[in-house]
């Protein structure tokens, strides 16, 4: 089995932000280098343990969805092959699992996207009937499909801390009433793109999240990662049932056994044993493979 990659070490170029999962370089000052580590957060603390492949998986998935969804919205990719951007040392580091990418301006907010009841929505709409404030049908059930898709953002939280649900008025107060309408636009459209597709192998996508930028020009793209199982709730069409949450394709396995072992969800994070590691890396192996009808290229 490879070995999982868990930090970077490039010193070709300067490291200028160490996400949940991802490195980022600076290249010059229109290009960064992503790395997508196998590094693994679960209640927002990142583990000790490496999940194997799971970079690849996350880049070469992304990949998948910026192609196919690029007649929507423009993405951060350059087509600069990261190999061309690293010293002949390090290009192990980065194949397979990196992108070049277009510098944007973030906007600072998660734009996520719900086709499905559940998680925090369910909790919620049993309580109020809405979902983050937003007016739902009476008598949905748990994973009930919404009559359409609904955008709810989120504020976004540094490494360690919670993203918070947001309302869609304090979204247009941090980004802009046209630019939040816009978002929103987008994000569903794109949602309801790839879950139509999804649904043609056998893959609910019940949420997921998006989010954006601007170039110097003042044009929205989408950017960071795409409808991976790190960013969205994917369910296996065969146990879908409306009235329980279906099994989903991430990191379930991982959430499960640190409840089970009463972990106080405060860094630091427990170890992961060897059998939930490689479950997981299985789990998003299958999501990767079944989405995109490929073979996931890895690199020793």
């Amino acid at each position: 089995m490879i070995q999982p990659l868990v930090k970077t070490n490039i010193k070709s170029l300067n490291l200028i932000h160490q996400g949940k999962v991802r490195d980022i370089y600076a290249i010059d000052d229109k290009t960064m280098l992503l790395v997508s580590t196998d590094r693994l957060s679960a209640f927002d603390v990142i583990l000790p343990t490496g999940i194997a492949n799971k970079g690849a998986m996350l880049t070469q998935m992304a990949n998948f969805w910026f192609e196919k969804l690029k007649h929507i919205v423009p993405n951060h990719l350059t087509g600069i092959a990261p190999e061309s951007v690293v010293s002949a040392d390090e290009q192990a580091q980065v194949k397979g699992r990196a992108v070049v990418v277009k510098k944007l301006k973030a906007l600072p907010i998660e734009a996520i996207v719900r086709g499905y009841l559940v998680g925090s929505g369910w909790k919620e709409y049993k309580a109020k009937g809405t979902v983050c404030g937003i007016q739902l049908p009476a008598g949905l059930q748990e994973a009930s499909k919404l009559p359409q898709p609904i955008f709810t953002p989120s504020s976004k939280a540094a490494v360690g801390e919670h993203d918070e649900n947001i309302s869609l008025q304090q979204c247009a107060d941090l980004i802009g009433a046209e630019m939040a309408q816009q978002v929103a636009k987008v994000a569903i459209h794109l949602y309801a793109e790839a879950a139509e597709y999804a649904l043609t192998r056998g893959i609910i996508i019940a949420d997921t999240k998006f989010e954006f930028g601007l170039d110097k020009n003042g044009v929205l793209h989408v950017m960071d990662e795409v409808l991976t199982p790190d960013s969205s709730r994917f369910w296996p069409l065969e146990s879908y049932k409306v009235g329980s949450n279906p099994p989903s394709y991430d990191k379930q396995y991982v959430r499960d056994w640190l409840e089970s072992i009463g972990w106080n969800k405060a860094p630091p994070a427990p170890a992961l044993p060897d059998d939930v590691a490689q479950s997981t890396s299985e789990k998003y192996l299958e999501a990767y493979e079944r989405l995109t009808g490929k073979k996931l290229q890895t690199y020793k």
